[in-house]
This record gives C-alpha cells, sequence and structure tokens, in this order.
C-alpha cells in the first residue's frame, strides 16, 4: 500500500563499471548515476543519466533509438517519446561544443550520437561521498518505516524525513511517492473535520503526479496517485492508476490493497482476495472483503472476514505494520443487527480501547463506535446512557450528524417530521440536483424512523442511492443502527436490492 524502495537494474550494472566520464566542466559517474558541472551536482532523472553514460561511453558513435532504449528502458514497453524528452532536457544542460554545434547529435534515421572529447577513469568514492549518496535512502527509510506504523505522530515525522529527502535529491521518485502518502495520510486524519487538510491534500496529489512523469514504469507512484485520485473525487483515473500499478508489478500485495480500497463491488473482493493470497491474515484486506459483503446484505459471509481479520490481527501482534482499526466496530454492529446487543456491546467496547493506539483513523472508528453505543442503548430506552454516548461521538467528530440527530431525538420529542422541507433543523440541505447525499438522506431517515415514518426514510434513501455515482456510497445501510433496517425488511426491500445491484 505505500511506497517500497527498489534498486534498478541499471544501478546494480553501473555500480560494476565503476566508471567517471570526463568532458568539458562535466562528469558522469556511472557508478552513482550522478552528473556534476564544475564538482556541483546537476539534478537529473536515472533514465536521462543513464542515456547520457550510454551516448559519452561511445564518443562519436551512432546509437540508434532502440539500442538506447533497450539499453536504458531494458524490458519496460516506452515510445520513442520518453526517449526524446531525454535528449531534449540533455541537450539543454550539456550545451553546444566548441564549434557551437550541439554536442548531442541527431543523425536522421540513424540515432543519435556524443560529439566532443571524452575522459574515463575508474571512481574511487570516499567515504563522505558514499555518506552522501547513503543519506537520502537512509531517510526514505526511516520515513516508510513511520509511515507503516499508521501512527498519527509517526506520520507527521514521515512527512519531515520525506521533505529532507527531496531537498537533497529534488529528482528522486521514491521520494515523492513517500512525502505523497505522508501527505494523504495526513488529510485522511482530518477527513471527518469540519476543515480537513485540504492543503496536504493537494501537496500528496503534486507529489504523486510528478512521481509518476519522473518514472513511468515505477509501480509504487501509480499506486500512490491511485489512492490520491480516489480522495480527489477523480474515481475513474484512480481505478486506472490502481490498476497500472498491478500491471507493472502484479505480485505486490500493497497494490492489490491499493486497488481494493479505491474500487467497489466484485472488483474490491477480488483485490482483496489476492491481496491476503499475497499477505495471509492481513487485516484490513479481510475488512475491505467484509464491507462488501455488508452493502449486499451477505451478513454471514461479512462476519467471516471479520473474524478470520481479527484473528489475523491478534496473531500478529500490536506492534505490528500497518496496525487495524475498525474491525470490532464493524463486527459489533453486525453483531446488534441480529439482537445480540451484549455481545455487540463488548465487541465496541474493544474498539474503543484502540483509540490510545494513535492510529490515524482510531478518533474516527470511535466516533462510529460512540454512536452505536448510543443507538444501542436507545433501543433499551436508556436515555441517559445514549446521551452520553452521542455527546462522546460528537466531542470527536463535530459534524457527526447521527450523533447529533441521536442526541436531538433524546431532547426534542419532535426529532421526526414529515415535511422534507423542514429538514434543515438537522443541518440538511439538498444538493444541486435537489437530491440529498447519500450520507444526509441515512439522517434524514433516521428523522423518519424515530417519528414512525419507516415508509418515507426508506424512499429517501433509494433516492439518494438512485442518484449517487458508482461507489461504496450506503454500504452500511442493512446494519445501520438508527434506520432499523431488518426490523421493516419488506418496506426496505426496494433500497436493499439497489444497493446489491451497485455493489455486484
Amino acid at each position: 500500500m505505500w511506497a517500497t524502495f527498489r534498486w534498478s537494474t541499471l544501478q546494480s550494472d553501473a555500480l560494476a563499471s565503476r566508471t567517471v566520464y570526463a568532458f568539458g566542466s562535466f562528469e558522469v559517474d556511472a557508478a552513482a548515476r550522478r552528473l556534476t558541472r564544475g564538482g556541483e551536482l546537476v539534478p537529473l532523472p536515472d533514465r536521462h543519466v543513464g542515456v547520457l553514460i550510454e551516448l559519452v561511453a561511445s564518443p562519436g558513435s551512432i546509437l540508434s533509438k532502440d539500442a538506447l532504449i533497450h539499453a536504458v528502458w531494458r524490458d519496460v514497453a516506452v515510445t520513442d517519446n520518453s526517449l526524446e524528452q531525454a535528449i531534449s532536457a540533455l541537450r539543454r544542460i550539456v550545451g553546444d561544443t566548441a564549434a557551437g554545434t550541439p554536442s548531442i547529435q541527431t543523425v536522421a534515421r540513424q540515432g543519435y550520437r556524443f560529439v566532443g572529447e571524452v575522459t574515463r577513469r575508474a571512481s574511487r568514492a570516499t567515504d563522505e561521498a558514499l555518506d552522501e549518496l547513503l543519506a537520502p535512502h537512509r531517510a526514505w527509510v526511516e520515513g516508510r518505516a513511520a509511515i507503516e506504523t499508521l501512527e498519527r505522530d509517526q506520520i507527521v515525522r514521515a512527512r519531515a524525513a520525506f521533505e529532507r529527502v527531496l531537498a537533497s535529491a529534488p529528482d528522486q521518485p521514491s521520494a515523492r511517492v513517500g512525502l505523497a502518502n505522508a501527505c494523504i495520510l495526513q488529510f485522511e486524519m482530518t477527513r471527518t473535520d469540519a476543515r480537513p487538510d485540504a492543503a496536504a491534500l493537494a501537496i500528496a496529489t503534486n507529489h504523486a503526479r510528478e512521481a509518476c512523469r519522473l518514472s513511468p514504469d515505477y509501480a509504487e507512484a501509480w499506486a500512490t496517485l491511485g489512492f490520491v485520485l480516489e480522495r480527489t473525487g477523480h474515481r475513474i483515473d484512480a481505478l486506472a492508476a490502481s490498476r497500472r500499478a498491478i500491471t507493472l508489478e502484479p505480485d505486490n500485495w500493497r497494490h492489490h490493497l491499493r486497488l481494493a480500497s479505491v474500487s467497489w463491488g466484485e472488483e474490491r473482493l477480488r483485490e482483496a482476495h489476492r491481496t491476503l493470497a499475497l499477505m495471509p491474515g492481513f487485516s484490513l484486506a479481510h475488512w475491505l472483503a467484509a464491507t462488501v459483503h455488508v452493502a449486499r446484505s451477505a451478513l454471514a459471509e461479512a462476519e467471516r472476514e471479520l473474524v478470520a481479520g481479527l484473528a489475523g490481527q491478534t496473531s500478529i501482534g500490536s506492534v505490528a505494520k500497518f496496525s487495524s482499526v475498525a474491525l470490532h466496530w464493524l463486527h459489533g454492529l453486525l453483531l446488534l443487527a441480529r439482537g445480540e446487543d451484549d455481545a455487540a456491546l463488548a465487541a465496541f467496547e474493544r474498539e474503543l480501547a484502540l483509540e490510545a493506539s494513535g492510529h490515524l483513523y482510531a478518533r474516527e472508528c470511535c466516533a462510529n463506535t460512540w454512536y452505536a453505543i448510543g443507538a444501542l442503548r436507545c433501543g433499551r430506552n436508556d436515555l441517559e446512557g445514549a446521551r452520553h454516548a452521542f455527546q462522546e461521538a460528537v466531542q470527536r467528530v463535530s459534524q457527526h450528524r447521527l450523533a447529533a440527530l441521536g442526541l436531538s431525538a433524546i431532547t426534542q420529542a419532535h426529532a421526526g417530521t414529515k415535511n422534507a422541507s423542514r429538514l434543515g433543523v438537522y443541518g440538511l440541505r439538498p444538493g444541486a440536483s435537489g437530491q440529498l447525499s447519500i450520507d444526509f438522506a441515512f439522517v434524514a431517515a433516521a428523522a423518519f424512523v424515530k417519528n414512525g415514518e419507516a415508509t418515507e426514510a426508506a424512499r429517501i434513501v433509494d433516492d439518494a442511492l438512485a442518484a449517487a455515482a458508482p461507489g461504496n456510497a450506503g454500504w452500511l445501510l442493512p446494519i445501520e443502527p438508527m434506520l432499523q433496517v431488518a426490523a421493516n425488511a419488506e418496506i426496505w426491500a426496494p433500497a436493499l436490492a439497489r444497493l446489491r445491484t451497485r455493489a455486484s
């Protein structure tokens, strides 16, 4: 799911050559994969350095486009345009010969050649030079390890580490991927706030796109871009980017997990199970599969996934990378839906115990859990217990409208209304199409259910689902505690059927 650093075959070959090519004020160190001018580093993408090495290694010789592409891009399928872009960038940097002609010449219908005197010598890196080369990679490893904890404080530290990497290696794609991941996770920490961190999301978008430009065959860059695009509302592009990552690197479980997270229905199930085939017991993959089963009203299948996810979480331990939350919460909702209140409450309490972990989603999950406890207490007519639970939910996520509605239902005898135009009392407004969003529709429907109007509640949700864009909107409907779907199965049948179709 998150960036994984890899040394390229080109880097391995260059380390074996240990050669420095010098021309004019420039030196190309084939081992270090770096170009300097007058001793100062000239930032260049790795592929561009590779093209320059091939040219200066055979000065005066014509190298065909195919030969250059094979030598630099190896087995990656690219067009001539990639090579032409590299040649254009190199010409701008190395300039012309003393005679005023380009140092890198195009020979019509044959290829390219480097014109000029080139000397070569064996390179011997000093300890200081080696440390300089290792520094960005060391910072990258530290940043990645921090991200994989999924802890809020560690993610903040990871962002700082990746920013240090980019300061010294601005064209390193893996550093941009790392920074994009850190920033998108910082956005995720705030996604339920009144003002989410839009600046972090914008930074993540910029660096994910730039990583793809710098290295079009870098699968981690595309996987990261897919996640970012989904969060910015570009679902189709998100799916395309995530699928490209898998095409480039089909056996990386992180890419399959990313695609599972941005897709829905059968594709999410398939990719979650592919993740589990490559990384057995991975809790988040089980959770993602369970969400599809819930939407399909296949609640027994959903519970089997969650139980397996919880077992995997327990066997791995609390210090595992990519720790998970929300499994106990969702399991509790399943238990509550079939009337096992005490078992549900025990599951909810286990979820609440994870709040101290510092997990980036812990606050959001605990707000949802407190809301579910409030709904459970309402069902038992424990109004003071419900009030306390709803207040705890709103304290963590002030925008939790279902919890706010629960509070209103307790304190106001007229919480429900038959007049949709009066839904503003709950902070609800139809969108430009005249339809409520699915989240707001749930709140409106809950108000009608509280007032004994289940038929109107079901109509509101069904209309919202019909208007919603493809995706997982409304997936919790079968077990949403305030809507009491199981108690009015016939009334809710059309909306549930529509939800199943959306999750097919």
